[in-house]
């Protein structure tokens, strides 16, 4: 079982590594950002990528999709220190078999990987136990907004929140400087949101960046 960890905190890391190594789990690369947990990803094609949710330049939610876009067979498992369903419901729906709440990790971590390489979905039990009241509430797990935005969207206005110019944001996801600014009016349009301080609280709000990155 090859297993890459991707957490913007590398005191994090080294305690997932240490975990896993000492159940004889090859720990086979670490990535701080979600950019770069799918440049490791796709060389070095791990069974299991660990991802943190709440990573700088790009989120864990939105790097799950993307990778598994690219590597279907992978089975991607989510850290985080928030349990708001959302943000579940969001990584489930990105592909994701597994949630752990971070406080948790080290002792569900084991538990999780192999659950994912037996075909089965791991969710911490305080994640569980708040989606089963739900649903015995008949409450939807997630509502959809009326204008989503698309992926590459997320990607510009987390960038956009972080403080990223057009231009570095056309170098870091490589694509053309007009299409950024596309992109730009597009988020402007659908969300009924004009400066850069009310997108960047958008983006807080909907998880999509914590700015200041922490899980």
């Amino acid at each position: 079982m090859k297993v890459l960890l991707a957490d913007d905190h590398q005191m994090m890391r080294d305690g997932l590594r240490a975990v896993l190594e000492r159940d004889g789990i090859e720990v086979v690369g670490e990535a701080e950002n979600g950019l770069e947990a799918i440049a490791v990803a796709k060389r070095l094609r791990p069974d299991v990528v660990v991802i943190d949710i709440a990573m700088p330049v790009l989120n864990g939610i939105d790097a799950t999709r993307r990778l598994l876009a690219e590597l279907p067979g992978t089975k991607v498992i989510a850290l985080s220190m928030n349990a708001d369903r959302r943000y579940v419901v969001a990584m489930l729906e990105a592909g994701a078999v597994g949630y752990l709440l971070k406080r948790a990790a080290s002792d569900e971590l084991l538990l999780a990987i192999r659950a994912a390489s037996r075909g089965e979905t791991y969710l911490s039990p305080a994640i569980a136990g708040k989606l089963v009241a739900q649903i015995v509430r008949g409450q939807p797990l997630s509502t959809k907004p009326e204008k989503p935005l698309s992926p590459r969207e997320r990607e510009v206005l987390q960038l956009l929140a972080e403080g990223k110019t057009s231009k570095e944001i056309a170098t870091l996801l490589e694509i053309a400087l007009p299409t950024v600014e596309t992109h730009r009016r597009q988020l402007t349009e659908k969300l009924g949101l004009r400066s850069i301080a009310e997108l960047t609280k958008y983006a807080i709000r909907e998880g999509i960046t914590s700015v200041e990155p922490s899980g």
